[in-house]
This record gives structure tokens, C-alpha cells and sequence, in this order.
């Protein structure tokens, strides 16, 4: 019988000249250790063994609970950025006026109903979670009337931060009786300029929208390195 040693260097030897028919299949999934050892004639600690030599020369890779799979290990996905309500508020200002501007010429009758219908929506919301959840679909419905994918990706990417919880508890402290009226006066201009073709009223309104939003958020930032609610 065979050393252990030598065991593992045959099913080494083996399982190299499988990876190939495995790499055909689908998914690249190779079969059970135990079916390996079975189908090669090999104890299932060498097979174990010459796949742990085969992992770390990348040429396959292991997941629990999932199996072996031919080639090199897949990137994991890169934990999301902590919101940075700064970088955030830069990209707005830079973006936004620029969109409401392309909604003013662009919009049909059925965007600025759904515009409209987003804003009364947001205007009636009672909680953090609808005003959340409304204000993002304004401003999306807005990104969207301006007819420009790559500006639309941009703000998707942009409004991911509402996703961050330490973001979303800065904007709601933000939101005092006075700000939220503000607010509303806002969005009600912005869409009005979109919904009369007026795209220099609309990027202004935009403009002094985000501008308003990004003070409070400072003022609110401010506040809490200093320790002071609001």
C-alpha cells in the first residue's frame, strides 16, 4: 500500500488532470471530497490534502457549506463606504441644480405628475422613515426627467448614503419645525419650475435647496462635536 505521502501526491497528480473537465461545467464545481476518493481510488485525506496544495496555488477554491469550485478565488465585495455627509453634499450641489435644469426641458406631463404626486406624499409624511423615503423619490423622479442614464447612475450612487443610519439620524436632527417648512417651500418651487419649462428657476430653486440642506447639516454636525443636541 501506499504512503500517505505518496496518497496525496497521486491524488495531486489526479485531481490536476480533472480540473479541466471541471472548469467546462457551469458553475466549476468539483464533486464531494468524498466522491473524488471514491471515483480515484484514493483515501479521502489525500484527496483532502492535494486539494489544500491546489487552493493555494489558486487553482481552485473552497466555500463552506458550498464545495470546491475550479480557479482562483472571487474578490470579495468591498464593504459599502461609511456616508461621509460632506462628499455627499459636494457631489449634490454639483449635480443637482444641473438635473433639475435637463428635467425643466425635458419632463413630460406623466414625470411631472409623478413628481407632484412624490412631493404631496413627502408634504404629508409623518415619520423619519416616509420622509426618507419620499424625498429620495422626489429628487429620483426629478433625475430621471432628465433623460440622461449616466446622470441618473450618479444620483443612485449619491442616494445610497440614505442607507447609512448615522446619516439618516444627522438629516432628521436637521429637520426642525422651521427647516421642514423650508423644505417644503423648496420642493414645491423646484417642481413648479420644472413643471413651467423654466430651467434657469429650476436650477436656482435646486440650488438653494441643497444649499439650506447642506448649512443644517453643517450646523448639525457642529453642534454634535461640540456635544450639544438640538
Amino acid at each position: 500500500m501506499d504512503s500517505s505521502i505518496d496518497n496525496s501526491n497521486l491524488a495531486l497528480d489526479r485531481l490536476r488532470a480533472l480540473l479541466p473537465q471541471a472548469a467546462g461545467r457551469d458553475d466549476g464545481r468539483l464533486p464531494t471530497e468524498r466522491a473524488l476518493a471514491e471515483s480515484l481510488g484514493i483515501s479521502r485525506r489525500a484527496v483532502r490534502r492535494a486539494l489544500e496544495v491546489l487552493e493555494t496555488e489558486g487553482l481552485v477554491w473552497r466555500r463552506q457549506g458550498a464545495g470546491t469550485f475550479v480557479g482562483p478565488r472571487p474578490a470579495e465585495p468591498e464593504a459599502a463606504p461609511v456616508a461621509d455627509f460632506s462628499e455627499v453634499m459636494e457631489a449634490r450641489l454639483r449635480i443637482e441644480p444641473q438635473l433639475a435644469q435637463l428635467a425643466a426641458l425635458r419632463a413630460d406631463a406623466a414625470a411631472i405628475g409623478r413628481m407632484r404626486d412624490a412631493l404631496a406624499r413627502l408634504d404629508a409624511a409623518a415619520d423619519t422613515d416616509a420622509r426618507e423615503l419620499w424625498d429620495s423619490a422626489l429628487h429620483r423622479e426629478i433625475a430621471r426627467a432628465a433623460g440622461n442614464r449616466f446622470f441618473l447612475a450618479i444620483f443612485d450612487a449619491m442616494d445610497q448614503a440614505r442607507l447609512d443610519a448615522t446619516w439618516r439620524l444627522i438629516r432628521e436632527r436637521a429637520r426642525s419645525t422651521a427647516n421642514l417648512a423650508t423644505y417644503q417651500h423648496q420642493h414645491a418651487a423646484i417642481v413648479q419650475a420644472i413643471a413651467a419649462h423654466d430651467p434657469v428657476a429650476a436650477g436656482e430653486a435646486m440650488l438653494a435647496h441643497i444649499r439650506a440642506l447642506n448649512d443644517n447639516l453643517l450646523r448639525q454636525t457642529s453642534l454634535e462635536a461640540l456635544g450639544h443636541g438640538v
